[in-house]
C-alpha cells in the first residue's frame, strides 16, 4: 500500500506533528458509531499509542500507522491533500475520494 500527501497537506502534517514528540501520525479508519464496519469514516489521527494490530507505511511525511485489519477498506494507492476552501484534509484515490473532509485529530493515550 502506498500512501502520498501532497506538498500542501505534507506541510500542514508536519507543523502539527513538530511539537508532538514520541507521537504517531495514523490514517484511522474510525467505526464509533457508523452502525456498521464498512459505514466507517477515515480520519488523520496524531496518537502517543501504536497498537498491536497497526502496521507502519513510510510516506513522504515520515510512518504512517494504519490498522491491518482494516487495510481492506482502503485502496493500493492513496493520496492525502489539503483543501483550503474546506480546511480539511481529502483522502483520495486515482479512481474515487474515499473522504472529501478528513479531519486531523489530535488524541490522548488509550493505554
Amino acid at each position: 500500500m502506498k500512501v502520498t500527501f501532497t506538498e500542501r497537506a505534507a506541510q500542514r502534517v508536519q507543523a502539527k506533528l513538530q511539537n508532538q514528540e514520541g507521537k504517531w501520525l495514523k490514517l484511522k479508519y474510525d467505526t464509533e458509531g457508523c452502525g456498521c464496519v464498512v459505514s466507517g469514516v477515515s480520519a488523520l489521527w496524531i496518537t502517543p499509542d501504536k497498537e498491536q494490530d497497526d502496521v507502519t507505511l513510510e510516506t513522504n511525511v515520515g510512518p504512517l500507522l494504519m490498522e491491518k485489519s482494516k487495510l481492506l477498506f482502503f485502496d493500493e494507492d492513496m493520496t492525502v491533500d489539503f483543501v483550503e476552501s474546506a480546511n480539511t484534509y481529502m483522502l483520495k484515490c486515482p479512481s474515487q475520494i474515499l473522504n472529501p473532509r478528513m479531519s486531523l485529530l489530535v488524541v490522548e493515550g488509550t493505554k
